[in-house]
């Protein structure tokens, strides 16, 4: 099993479990994470993939039409699907045939510094439920004109951080941002340039955005809230509940919301699938089953306050759980992962048109956002 190394703990939790209960054992290796798609591509063309090959979820459509995957529908729908998130599955299903499971699913949250809230004079106890009450209480912490302290921040040059954090405020406010089949942007419609204007309002303004947010290129994207010098911002949540008792400031969590209200989050992380390599379809797909069951989810990822896949797990396994956990968990609901075979060419690759869209629309005056969207759909086959 091949998994990437931002989720080396996770998947060695999941290994440790399965070994420590089961005759058929699974050995794990972490694919390096600079160069993921020359280790796959060169294991295709010499045939030597592992068994089971995890990968990140907006790539996984793309390995899929490959031919990296093996074809597990009939055991995918033998399974409770209705008691797994989707979207994971979703993202490995191209022609009605199934060939992923989720692995580790990492969310988008809202976070919120509620010492710089009380500061502000802002409720700390109350993050935003709309995207104007994001504006308006990213606007109060940048007015306390504290050096170093900005009311939000975003990583204007990392495309991968960008869906992360802005795609969910506009499936909140009911927009898709592809069409079905992944070949058409959405993303100059009204409701997504007033989500954009938003942004570029704060941009306009002193302390609006975090210093480097035009320049960050993902790398340090969470740290300047992390350091406590930000009031409110989308957050990865595996990346959060490090903090909770490192920081030394009180942190508020909530679903990303919408225009008018709602919630939605991105399905992130990475989904898990038998490689067209494997010599062992049936004990990797026992591997497969096994995780997905109840017992495997508590014990992998709730017992280890990491987010499971499993809606069950998800709202009775977290008794002893961090409250904001809970929080985080009712959004996976609401949740959506972006199913495009191109989408990190179109969204992830370094300059990409998507890039180009959100400095246009945050950092210029807009008037790129339709051609850009345009360019987009190119690049997504469309």
């Amino acid at each position: 099993m091949d998994p990437r190394p931002p989720l080396e703990r996770q998947a060695k939790n999941a290994v440790d479990a399965y070994n420590a209960s089961h005759k058929n054992q699974v050995k794990l290796e972490i694919l390096p994470n600079d160069d993921v798609e020359g280790k796959v591509g060169g294991a295709i063309q010499t045939d030597t993939l592992p068994d089971i090959l995890a990968g990140d979820v907006v790539r996984i459509p793309y390995w899929v039409q490959q031919g990296v995957f093996t074809d597990v529908t009939a055991q995918i729908d033998a399974l409770d699907t209705d008691n797994l998130q989707k979207g994971h599955i979703d993202a490995g299903t191209i022609d009605g045939k199934k060939h992923t499971l989720p692995f580790v699913t990492d969310i988008s949250v809202m976070v919120w510094n509620k010492d710089l809230y009380t500061e502000a004079g802002l409720d700390p106890e109350k993050g935003p439920t709309t995207v104007d009450e994001f504006l308006t209480q990213a606007k109060a912490v940048a007015g306390l004109n504290k050096s170093g302290v900005a009311g939000s921040y975003l990583a204007g040059q990392s495309g991968g951080a960008l869906v992360f954090t802005l795609f969910p405020m506009l499936w909140a406010s009911g927009q898709e941002v592809l069409n079905e089949d992944g070949t058409q942007a959405n993303l100059a419609t009204d409701e997504a340039k007033q989500v954009f204007d938003a942004y570029n309002q704060l941009a306009k303004l002193p302390n609006g955005l975090g210093a480097g947010s035009k320049e960050e290129t993902g790398a340090t994207w969470t740290a300047p809230f992390q350091e406590g010098n930000i009031g409110v911002m989308q957050y990865p949540y595996t990346a959060v509940t490090g903090l909770f008792d490192t920081v030394d400031f009180e942190i508020g969590v909530a679903g990303i919301p919408g225009l008018e209200g709602n919630q939605s989050t991105f399905l992130g992380g990475d989904a898990l699938g038998i490689s067209k390599s494997s010599k062992n379809v049936a004990q990797a797909w026992n591997f497969m089953h096994w995780l997905m069951s109840d017992e495997a989810q508590q014990e992998v990822f709730a017992d280890n306050n990491d987010t499971a896949s499993n809606l069950s797990v998800l709202e009775n396994g977290y008794a002893d759980a961090d409250p904001r956990t809970l929080i985080a968990n009712a959004t996976i609901k609401d949740g959506r992962a972006p199913v495009a075979v191109n989408f990190n060419e179109a969204f992830n690759a370094a300059g990409s048109n998507w890039q180009l869209l959100v400095q246009d629309a945050v950092w210029a005056d807009g008037s790129q956002i339709d051609s850009l969207n345009e360019q987009i759909t190119a690049t997504l086959g469309g």
